[in-house]
């Protein structure tokens, strides 16, 4: 049997045999399917981070990535959840997630140790056995433009809206927390510099001329930080007439617009209580709500103003001046509170106000993340409350 082999050339037509050629509709579906790039672990946390940077997220909070797989870790499929349980794990697992994205962290205080025992523990040793990780934004994504707050405001109608505590910017150019500024005389002048510069955490060291009182004397300014302004104020009282000449100034951080904790929102045109309950059901896919009237309205009162914040949000609404509060949950005494403010209250549950953006962020990832990887939502996760 002779064998003849010979180069293959592209511009030979196909085969007529139907069983070596694919159909048209099939390769023309083929050609119409994304060709995604796998993206590192650590380029994916970054992507995440230029998304809502977890400093952004309240004092108090475990965001980031929380749980790594050995490197290095290559993320294809990227799943997201609102509280990762272990029936969650579980379709991670099935779903060959290589990082779960949930919104809640799982891990908030310390473990002590990682074993069977606990389920939070579970999920740790079931996240590492898979090779999958865990990355938190939490209230980061409370905090953002284009975050859980903003999604939840889209509940209310037409409105315009503005963040009820605005967060700091994450860095500043002035260095320090306290400026520190003195007058004192040629003759003190090289003593009091020489001590100030060896205090740590001094910046910004400025000196001019100055007059005061009719004398020639030196402004010195100075940046320092809290625990630096204790040693400085130490040494400038020990001097009465250069203490008594001293101002402290506090040193803040610009205000970031749009973004922060919470939200204060005006609808276009002012609606009954009763429509906006209506609206806020359908938003949120909720079969019913739990309402609170304030003293001297009635659902078909008018709300013109409305704060809001998803999950927890009594210390957030606290003391601000609005027709409605609405949020996922409050403390018994904090919505006797409100309404006695003549302040109506719509809870829907503390998930249930965070979970229907979950869908809005898949869409928006895709395109921050330029349609890279695979991106999917939890079938499993569900508010663990129901109604009896």
């Amino acid at each position: 049997m002779k064998l003849e082999l010979r180069a293959f050339d592209p511009r030979m037509p196909l085969p007529a045999s139907p069983q070596l050629r694919p159909p048209l509709h099939r390769v023309r579906a083929l050609g119409r399917q994304p060709v995604r790039a796998l993206m590192n672990l650590r380029e994916l946390v970054s992507a995440l981070k230029d998304f809502a940077n977890p400093a952004l997220a309240e004092s108090w909070d475990n965001v980031g990535l929380l749980v790594e797989p050995s490197p290095p870790h290559t993320v294809n499929t990227l799943f997201l959840t609102n509280d990762l349980t272990e029936e969650v794990m579980e379709e991670a697992v099935q779903k060959k997630a290589d990082l779960v994205l949930s919104y809640h962290p799982p891990i908030f205080t310390p473990l002590k140790r990682v074993t069977w025992k606990t389920w939070k523990e579970r999920l740790v040793v079931r996240a590492l056995e898979n090779r999958i990780g865990i990355y938190s934004p939490h209230t980061a994504f409370d905090a953002i433009p284009h975050g859980v707050n903003n999604w939840l405001t889209k509940g209310l109608g037409a409105c315009t809206s503005v963040p009820l505590h605005l967060s700091t910017a994450l860095s500043s150019p002035t260095e320090g927390t306290h400026r520190v500024e003195f007058c004192v005389d040629a003759e003190h002048l090289d003593a009091v510099l020489s001590k100030i510069k060896d205090i740590p955490e001094i910046s910004c060291l400025t000196t001019l001329p100055a007059r005061v009182e009719g004398e020639e004397q030196t402004r010195v300014s100075l940046n320092c930080s809290q625990k630096a302004l204790l040693e400085v104020v130490a040494l400038l009282s020990q001097n009465s007439l250069l203490y008594h000449k001293t101002e402290i100034l506090l040193l803040q951080k610009p205000l970031l617009p749009r973004t922060g904790m919470g939200r204060l929102c005006t609808l276009s045109e002012p609606v009954s209580l009763s429509d906006i309950i209506e609206r806020i059901k359908g938003h949120l896919q909720l079969p019913h709500v739990r309402v609170a009237v304030g003293a001297g309205r009635t659902l078909e009162s008018p709300v013109k103003k409305a704060a809001l914040c998803a999950g927890s949000g009594s210390s957030v609404l606290k003391g601000t001046e609005a027709d409605l509060y609405l949020t996922g949950e409050m403390s018994h005494h904090d919505v006797l509170d409100a309404v006695a403010n003549g302040i109506s209250v719509i809870l829907c549950e503390h998930s249930n106000t965070e979970r229907g953006f979950l869908s809005e962020l898949r869409d928006t990832l895709t395109i921050h993340l330029q349609n890279k990887i695979n991106i999917i939502v939890s079938e499993k996760d569900r508010d663990p409350l129901q109604v009896a």
